[in-house]
Formats: C-alpha cells, structure tokens, sequence
C-alpha cells in the first residue's frame, strides 16, 4: 500500500470537490483547479475527507495511487493557500522593476530581459527579489524555474538569478602565482 496514498486529504470548509470520469474539479476561496483523474484509481468524497483507492496492485496503479493523492491534495492546498516562491536577483548593475503580470530585467545583456507571466500568476517585486505567487503549484514552480533559467547563477561570483534557499556552491578561481 502506498503510504502517501492511503492518508485522507482534509477538505476545508469552503472548498468544494466535484469528481467526474476524467477530470476532478477543486473549488475554493481564490479560485477553481481542474485535476486529472487517473484511470487505475478511485476517489471518493465522505464526510469532509477525500480517500484514493487503487483498483488492482498492478504496477501502474500503484504508482497512479500516491500520485492522484498528491495532486489533490496540492489543489485543495492551492486554492485554500496558494502556493509560492522567491527569487533573488545578485550582481553588479543588474536592475528589476515592474510587477503584477509583467516584470523587466537589466541582466548584464545589451538589451532589457521582459517576461510576461501566464494566467494565473502573479509577479511582485521588492529591490532584487522577485515572488512567484498562484493557486497551481506546478505552474509557480515553471515560472520561478523559467526565471531563473534567464541567468543561471554561476559558481565564481554568484551573479545570476537564485532561488531564495538555493545555496550557490563557490569555485575558488585562478590561484595567483
């Protein structure tokens, strides 16, 4: 049995379920998730709990089981919650501003870097730090990983685009003579 699988999800009050044959809508305070609904497994909505059953033990179900659990329990924490991640920008000239859906970049390249977020995701800016905010965690993770996939940071410096709790492994450079 897998153990993240077999755990029940809470549903919190506000937040309604739909479960339909191919997809699974969750619906809450900041806004509406549609997940996917696996084939190898059940999901069935009691008394304030969501439990994911697998049909057989074959190979592929057990690995739909922890995932389908996963999933919702990411859209009942996304549209209760929200989901979010920091970016911080370090070097020397580089600049950011802008906010809300779109923000611009000076990132040591002859020209401004602009990216315009997807539906759903809200960018805010504060000096070098950029939050990545939605209801869909994968799609705030995609976003913060295309950001930061602008300008890498690299090893000698650290200059680049870095997750907040990312810890940037130094080289030590030339050694003088």
């Amino acid at each position: 049995m897998s153990r993240i699988g077999k755990l029940p999800i809470q549903i919190p009050s506000g937040v309604t379920i739909t479960v339909a044959d191919d997809a699974i809508t969750v619906a809450g305070a900041k806004g509406q998730l549609v997940v996917p609904h696996l084939s190898d497994v059940t999901v069935a909505v009691e008394e304030g709990n969501i439990t994911v059953t697998r049909k057989d033990d074959e190979r592929i179900a057990k690995a739909q089981h922890g995932l389908q659990r996963a999933l919702l329990n990411n859209a009942v924490d996304g549209v209760t919650k929200g989901f979010e991640k920091k970016l911080e920008i370090n070097g020397v000239g580089f600049r950011l501003s802008g906010g809300g859906q779109e923000i611009e970049m000076s990132l040591g390249f002859s020209h401004p870097v602009k990216y315009k977020a997807p539906e759903g995701i809200q960018l805010t800016t504060n000096k070098m730090e950029i939050t990545v905010s939605g209801i869909d965690k994968q799609l705030v993770g995609q976003v913060a990983a295309d950001i930061r996939s602008l300008k890498k940071p690299e090893p000698y410096k650290g200059k680049g685009i870095k997750y907040a709790d990312e810890v940037i492994l130094r080289k030590a450079g030339k050694a003088g003579k």
